[in-house]
């Protein structure tokens, strides 16, 4: 169930992908749409579809238009979709730790309050990522964080293993929910899935570098707007 047309994978096989995915949403295959996603701050309006091939560059989509599948391709970054459903917005952002860090999530907010949507009533789920214990980095990653705000240093623990003094865990769905709750979004679900750990069930882009294969596929998270 590869859904990334950027992976090495056939396009023929990704394209019945997608097509099983809007199916299973309800909706026509071109009317499930995706983003080139370059880990940035950058948010869309959507109003409608566009195709594969001409996606615009960012990393969050919104939209009130019903019958459009806004879809996020993710390997270990978090995706999260957000619901307003008493105003009827919709939106879908993906939040690896470039992304969180520099704003994804507090830009989507903005969009989707410009839109109509009100804090009290957007509902956030935070899907399928790395898990912290399977999430090692370095001093200078972590770095970044803690030079953008000291506190942020309690997303991170050190490593377990001896021979890594000098690494640490990040908790990437943690941080995530944390920006959500910054920006007054306070009705959160986190789906405690680990994109490395459950090999089964999802691509992992680390877990493929781990055991240098040459590609990785990419998992599909999605959410659609009923007809009123």
């Amino acid at each position: 169930m590869n859904c990334g047309l950027g992976s090495a994978d056939a396009e023929i096989h990704v394209t019945e992908n997608r097509s099983r995915a809007a199916t299973a949403l309800n909706v026509p295959p071109a009317r499930l749409v995706t983003l080139y996603q370059i880990h940035s701050a950058q948010v869309v309006t959507v109003t409608r579809p566009w195709a594969d091939k001409q996606a615009p560059e960012a990393d969050a989509m919104v939209t009130r238009e019903s019958g459009l599948a806004l879809s996020i391709l993710t390997a270990d970054c978090a995706p999260i979709l957000f619901a307003d459903t008493q105003n009827r917005v919709i939106g879908a952002a993906h939040a690896g730790w470039k992304g969180a860090l520099s704003g994804i999530v507090e830009a989507t907010v903005e969009h989707l309050l410009a839109m109509g949507a009100e804090h009290a009533h957007i509902t956030a789920a935070i899907g399928p990522s790395i898990s912290q214990e399977n999430y090692e980095v370095g001093p200078e990653f972590r770095r970044q964080f803690c030079d953008e705000n000291a506190a942020y240093a309690d997303f991170f623990t050190p490593s377990p293993l001896p021979e890594r003094a000098d690494h640490w865990q990040f908790d990437l769905p943690g941080f995530v929910a944390h920006r959500l709750k910054s920006c007054g979004i306070m009705h959160i679900v986190d789906r405690p899935a680990c994109t490395y750990a459950e090999e089964g069930s999802f691509f992992s882009y680390r877990r493929s570098t781990h055991r240098r294969e040459p590609d990785y596929g990419r998992n599909l998270s999605a959410i659609v707007l009923d007809a009123p």
